[in-house]
């Protein structure tokens, strides 16, 4: 099992970018075209920082407008189930493109095609006028935040691989920190710039474009790509190299996989309805988009002590089983009182939550090597994302036909219960390539 060394509680990035040179090359299979010095790691960790700042508010400031969105362009309540399934759907076809992609171009080249995605669909999906148009446009900024998902946990075992605890918890904040301040400023921006729904979702577009900025001089970073060799060299490398990972053949990815799922179906279901549970019990839209904040914010501090805890643990099950216990505490506060209760069921939400950053440094530590690490990530993150699809669709559905929220939540809470048992399998002290090798 993969461990981080890093104990002082700082990141130390430019102390160690030198002397991990070698091991960033090893781990990456590759020899990387950017010099490996201490500003290009630098500039890596502002990249990672604003890329993971961009990967949820194109999904949380919807959430935070969707009764609007709904009425301006009539969307009934299983269109807008169908809306909020649309993340997982697009990160799951798209995501498992990414580790083809970067293979080709490299990792930092298309993480920076995903952040100018990401800002090209959020300017159009405002503006396009119609339903479908708004679905397309959501589609290619969500395209783009696919194939980061997936890419972030290999850049980070490429270039900071002694530090994947710190890297995957800075990463897991950033996220958090951007969802929670989309969710808690659109409302009140939207009020500032006029009042209209298209402008305060097409303002984040902004914050996506300065994303792009730190990946460009990264780009022709190849990563992955092998070093020039002549055909007696590459006839021997082919001779050592251990056969392909057949990742479906471990349990503990399919664990993984299905953990990463209904953390997903949990998550986007939050995101996407938990703001419309508290106006329909007669909270106020801007109180409740700062209930969704605060969900969301439980997540930054929290992001990154998990992943640091998680990583000095021999199992994770007790943490999976934590946020699990949580999470069935928020759901019953939303059943029993909705308005009475609001700001502790959020924030109980907000720690259920922190399953993601526990799921993504899980997926380094359940692989050797850059290339499992690049396989498991996109099979466990697109699999997972498949998985997570029919959830936020079915809470709309069942919200439209009761009339109430009562069942929405009953869902929710029978999901979580296989969250915990798969979340403990998949937290086991296994590592893929040898039980995919062990199954052949």
């Amino acid at each position: 099992m993969f461990k981080t060394s890093d104990t002082t509680g700082t990141l130390g990035v430019s102390k160690t970018a030198e002397t991990a040179e070698t091991a960033r090359a090893t781990a990456s299979g590759g020899s990387p075209a950017t010099p490996t010095r201490a500003w290009a790691a630098r500039l890596v960790v502002v990249g990672i920082v604003l890329s993971a700042v961009n990967l949820r508010p194109a999904i949380t400031s919807l959430g935070a407008l969707l009764e609007e969105v709904r009425d301006g362009l009539g969307m009934s309540g299983s269109v807008a189930g169908l809306l909020t399934s649309v993340p997982p759907l697009c990160f799951a076809v798209f995501g498992v493109m990414a580790p083809r992609l970067a293979r080709r171009f490299g990792p930092a080249a298309v993480v920076c095609a995903g952040m100018a995605a990401v800002t090209a669909g959020l300017l159009i999906r405002p503006y396009a006028g119609s339903t479908a148009g708004f679905l397309a446009g959501s589609a290619l900024a969500l395209m783009g935040i696919a194939v980061s998902n997936v890419l972030m946990p290999v850049i980070v075992k490429r270039w900071f691989p002694d530090r994947v605890g710190s890297m995957t918890g800075l990463y897991s904040m950033a996220l958090a920190a951007g969802t929670s301040v989309a969710a808690a400023v659109t409302v009140p921006l939207t009020g500032a710039l006029g009042g209209s729904w298209q402008t305060g979702l097409a303002v984040w577009a902004g914050l996506a474009a300065i994303a792009v900025l730190p990946w460009i001089p990264l780009v022709r970073d190849r990563g992955t790509a092998p070093a020039p060799e002549s055909e007696a060299g590459a006839r021997a490398r082919a001779e050592r190299r251990p056969p392909a990972l057949r990742i479906t053949r471990s349990r503990t990815a399919w664990a993984l996989a299905v953990f990463f799922g209904l953390q997903a179906t949990a998550a986007y279901i939050t995101m996407g309805w938990m703001a419309q549970i508290f106006r329909d019990a007669g909270v106020s839209a801007s109180t409740a988009g700062l209930l969704l904040a605060v969900t969301m914010v439980m997540g930054v501090p929290l992001a990154f002590v998990i992943p640091r805890v998680a990583t000095r643990l021999p199992h994770q099950g007790p943490i999976v089983i934590a946020l699990g216990v949580c999470g069935l505490a928020g759901y019953a506060g939303l059943y029993l009182a909705p308005a009475g209760g609001a700001w502790a069921w959020a924030v109980l939400l907000g720690i259920s939550n922190c399953a993601f950053p526990l799921a993504l440094t899980m997926v380094g530590m359940r692989a050797r090597t850059g290339a499992g690490v690049a396989q498991l990530s996109a099979f466990a993150q697109s699999t997972g994302y498949l998985i997570s699809i029919p959830g936020p669709l079915l809470v709309g559905v069942l919200y439209q036909h009761s009339g109430g929220w009562g069942l929405p939540i009953a869902l929710m809470v029978g999901l979580m219960i296989p969250q915990m048992a798969v979340g403990v399998l998949a937290g086991r002290d296994r590592i893929v390539e040898d039980e995919a090798a062990a199954t052949a």
